[in-house]
Formats: structure tokens, sequence, C-alpha cells
């Protein structure tokens, strides 16, 4: 099997990897690493393996290695870790929103794209941005509840360091 050069910003680093041609970017992140984004359904439709491309979420297992090549990528990694986890990230864990845990690095990342588009998000609004993910463990309420959360959590935390 033939293969490409794949360069792109990885959670703010530059990478130089040289990956299946033909693999799509869910395997070129995991083989690398970054576990956090998951492999699911493989056809775009469940939202585990969401990562952002140049700060646009999109589902990773429909978007093509060489195609991400030259972009962009924050995966969940990039978002916060263990040591020092992102607002979104606690108040999925406060608010009761991790249950197996398999969903919501997908989650995490969707709601990193909506408060940097938009950081006072209504009900309706975290809704739409989680519709794309699917979760077999917590009945969404805990996930909207994360969301609203998180929002008041970042528009905090940015007030503390001067809107920045």
């Amino acid at each position: 099997m033939s293969s490409i050069t794949f360069e792109a910003t990885v959670n703010g680093r530059p990478v130089r990897w040289e990956v299946p041609a033909g693999e799509f970017l869910t395997e070129t992140l995991r083989s690398h690493g970054l576990i956090g984004t998951k492999r699911g359904c493989e056809s775009g439709d469940c939202g585990a393996c969401a990562i952002l491309l140049d700060g646009v979420e999109v589902n990773s297992c429909v978007v093509l290695a060489a195609q991400a090549s030259g972009h962009d990528i924050v995966t969940v990694e990039g978002i916060g870790d263990a040591r020092a986890p992102h607002p979104i990230q606690e108040a999925f864990v406060d608010a009761g929103a991790v249950q197996c845990g398999y969903c919501t690095p997908g989650m995490v990342v969707a709601t990193k794209a909506l408060l940097d588009e938009n950081p006072t998000p209504t009900r309706d609004d975290a809704r739409h941005a989680l519709a794309g993910h699917l979760c077999r463990c917590t009945g969404y309420v805990k996930c909207l509840d994360a969301v609203e959360l998180a929002a008041e959590r970042t528009a905090n935390a940015d007030a503390a360091h001067g809107g920045a």
C-alpha cells in the first residue's frame, strides 16, 4: 500500500507523519497516540471521533488524512488533559455527564466549537451542538447541563483574565 506525507498542526504542534494513502483521519490520530478521538460508527453519524479542523467541528472518520494535511487540528487532548483539564471537561464531570465516557471526548469537542462561536448559548443552541452525538448512558439532559455549566465557567474564566 502506498503512503502519503501528512503534515499539519495537531494540538498546537507541527507534525509530519507517513500514513497509508486512503487512511481516515481518525486512524491517523489514534495511531499517533491521540486515542481520545474514538472509533465509533465510522460513517460520520455518532460524533465519537469529533475534532476541530481549522476551528470547525468535523467527524474525523469521514475525512481522509490527505484532506486534513496542511490544516490545524485540535483533538480532545488539545483542549485539556487530566493534569490541566479545561473548564469544559470539568463541567462534564461536575454535571454528571460522564458515565461510560465513550461519547464524552466528542461532546467536549462539540462544546468547545459551540463556545468558541457563541460564548452564551441557549439550551436550544446546546441541543443543536450536541445533536450529532450519540450517547447510550446519559439521556442527554446532563450533557446539556454540562454545556450550560461550561459556558458559565468559561465566561467567568475569561472575565477573570480580563476578557482574554
